[in-house]
């Protein structure tokens, strides 16, 4: 059964009918179905990429994922059941880019780590993800970063140096993440990933 909002302003409603309040996020109203829909429909770059597609940040977590995973073979499915939900908190706050981030300052944080740790809870993982898993996912999101501005964002490779620095060679397969797919692909491919990496 869905909580009543805590207050009309602080609330989101998914499609789900799941209501989820954004200031003190209940892990009881996070749905996967509604991350994966409400990923599949945010667009990476602000929607400046090449192709009759936008980039989606599901599609960019599939990305993550997947260089985390070819960087730390060794990582646990939970380990990159978490690298796969590093944006999670989007599929209700969008993407901002990074200098509006800083702008919004505590408060945007506070929201989306608020957001992460109900989603972590929901699927059984740490509310906060490991400092480690946490520096080498972002090390994958630097590198997946880094493609997306030269294959699909129109920065070029110098210039893309000196915003995310020189990536690793990535094997063809992960590099096949980067051609953008339509909504339904990416929500259900992201769904894919998530029920073969899940145990919940």
């Amino acid at each position: 059964m869905t909580r009543p909002p805590a207050s009309p302003r602080a609330w989101q409603r998914m499609l789900s009918g799941r209501r989820l309040d954004l200031l003190d996020p209940s892990p009881l109203d996070v749905e996967i179905e509604d991350i994966a829909h409400g990923l599949a429909r945010v667009a990476r770059w602000n929607g400046q990429t090449k192709g009759p597609h936008s980039f989606s940040v599901a599609q960019h977590s599939l990305l993550v994922e997947a260089i985390a995973a070819h960087l730390n073979p060794g990582w646990s499915d939970s380990w990159r059941l978490m690298a796969l939900l590093h944006d999670a908190p989007e599929y209700v706050i969008g993407d901002m880019i990074s200098p509006f981030k800083v702008v919004m300052g505590d408060a945007y944080k506070g929201v989306e780590t608020r957001l992460l740790g109900a989603i972590h809870l929901r699927f059984g993982l740490p509310a906060a993800p490991p400092a480690l898993l946490k520096r080498k996912t972002k090390e994958a999101d630097t590198i997946a970063a880094f493609f997306e501005a030269t294959e699909l964002a129109g920065f070029d490779r110098e210039e893309a140096l000196r915003f995310f620095g020189r990536p690793q060679a990535l094997p063809r397969a992960v590099m096949a993440l980067l051609e953008p797919f339509d909504t339904q692909a990416a929500q259900d491919l992201f769904l894919a990933r998530f029920a073969a990496l899940a145990s919940v």
